[in-house]
């Protein structure tokens, strides 16, 4: 695959590639000097929503019981990975909170520590359907910050969207959410052309009155379906375009990593962000792998390869070894960019459920 241009950070001295900490494994650092601190974990391919961006209504093929990752095995993974410079977990799906062991999940995990002896920081991105009586126990097990994805406020339109009547559902687990002390809040919404492109002020506004940051996300090429069209998508510019007649936006400096650019809106402190991973990619920053809950290593998002971890996990005699050696090898084989744009693009075989978000 050619990928598409972009802006390769400035290659990480010897020296920092290196923990402070004696003994420390080297970081995880790809052949194009990124380094590697965040680890998305998916706990299930399962979802109680059917969105029609990601998945079909029905016939959906889903990953065998006996290959998904126990939770000693997900924890036997993150510890290496924390050894190698990891510093955050995001639990993601399908949806994290259908996984009946979500709170000794995160509690296993929040015990992990980094290879410098900080503390883990465990996210979370969900639905919401079942926050509020899974929130206290997340919160007390070591959870630190949450993105909840809400799409619409309209009831008919998410009915459509989710394929669901489970609205009220969601808009409790985001009230549950910024009632808590988990902060930053985050709130995705996926920006859809004839869908939810002239509710992009209300969401923001939705988010300011929740004391939460509203994220736009450029649709991707991540439905199960194969049915996503470039043509179809709100940009980037228009997505800024509409904020832009209600609000003035100022850009804050000190992205880094991070995949969204924010704004203050009207000099702060409320902010809104926007993930353009197709029309202004930023891989040469990206300092992410993914973990699928059938424990296959994904260096990419949109990749069409992965590193198996499972004949590591229940056939290896060194599994820490093995583990460290999969993460190595997934990390050298990242490409500099994702390549939508490049006429040799292929969509990842996997729905967006089950990589993981």
């Amino acid at each position: 695959m050619t990928a598409i241009p972009v802006t390769i950070g400035t290659r990480v001295p010897e020296a920092e590639r290196m923990d402070a900490a004696p003994g420390a494994a080297p970081a995880l650092v790809d052949t194009f000097g990124r380094v590697h601190r965040d680890l998305r974990i998916s706990l299930t391919d399962r979802c109680s929503l059917r969105c029609t961006y990601c998945m079909p209504e029905q016939g959906n093929e889903w990953l065998a019981k006996s290959s998904i990752l126990t939770l000693d095995e997900i924890v036997e993974v993150a510890r290496v990975a924390a050894a190698a410079g990891i510093t955050t977990f995001r639990l993601t799906g399908g949806e994290p909170l259908l996984r009946i062991d979500i709170v000794e999940v995160v509690r296993r995990l929040a015990a992990l520590r980094t290879d410098a002896g900080s503390p883990i920081e465990i996210a979370m991105t969900t639905n919401g359907i079942r926050l509020p009586e899974a929130l206290p126990g997340l919160i007390e097990a070591g959870l630190s910050r949450l993105n909840i994805s809400i799409d619409t406020l309209r009831r008919e339109k998410f009915h459509t969207l989710t394929r669901r009547d489970r609205l009220d559902d969601v808009l409790e687990g985001i009230a549950a959410a910024a009632a808590s002390r988990l902060r930053p809040l985050k709130l995705n919404a996926v920006a859809m052309r004839d869908v939810n492109d002239d509710e992009l002020v209300d969401l923001v506004e939705f988010a300011v009155a929740h004391d939460a940051q509203l994220r736009f996300i450029e649709q991707m090429p991540l439905d199960a379906g194969h049915t996503w069209d470039r043509s179809r998508m709100v940009t980037r510019e228009e997505i800024l375009a509409a904020l832009s007649e209600r609000w003035r936006l100022d850009p804050m400096p000190g992205r880094g990593g991070a995949p969204a650019e924010r704004w203050l809106l009207d000099g702060g402190p409320h902010t809104v962000g926007v993930i353009a991973s197709v029309t202004a990619p930023f891989c040469g920053d990206c300092d992410r792998l993914r973990l699928t809950a059938d424990g296959q290593l994904r260096n990419c998002l949109f990749s069409t390869s992965e590193y198996d971890l499972l004949p590591v996990l229940r056939g290896a005699a060194d599994r820490d070894a093995g583990i460290d050696a999969v993460l190595r090898a997934c990390v050298r084989g990242k490409l500099p960019g994702h390549a939508i744009d490049d006429p040799s693009f292929l969509q990842p075989v996997r729905g967006m459920n089950a990589i993981g978000g």
